[in-house]
């Protein structure tokens, strides 16, 4: 299979990863279930990853998938100067229970 449908289609899907990535950015935390979390780390770690080169290139990479210029520049400016001296896991996923109307399971997704 390879990736998760999240019973969406491929443009509702990727505008959702997208939205929970500029979000993540933005407010350096989000509550979100457990299988969305693991998709948006994944994309966000490596989004990092490109930002920490700091060049034009890299920051027109990130404008490509980041919804909000603002968010860009906050990740430029202050999110990636803090991961430099480190190679990977810039993120942490926590459990924090069931969501009350489908049991659904829960957890903050932040940035370290």
């Amino acid at each position: 299979m390879g990736y998760r449908r999240f019973g969406l289609t491929t443009g509702h899907r990727k505008a959702m990863l997208r939205n929970l990535v500029t979000s993540l950015f933005r407010d350096e935390r989000i509550q979100t279930t457990e299988p969305r979390a693991k998709d948006v780390r994944s994309i966000a770690e490596k989004l990092i990853t490109v930002a920490k080169k700091g060049d034009l290139a890299a920051r027109r990479q990130c404008l490509e998938y980041i919804y909000e210029e603002e968010v860009v520049r906050k990740l430029f400016d202050s999110i990636a100067p803090k991961y430099v001296e480190r190679q990977g896991g810039y993120s942490r996923i926590v459990k924090v229970g069931y969501r009350r109307g489908d049991a659904a399971e829960m957890v903050l997704l932040e940035l370290v």
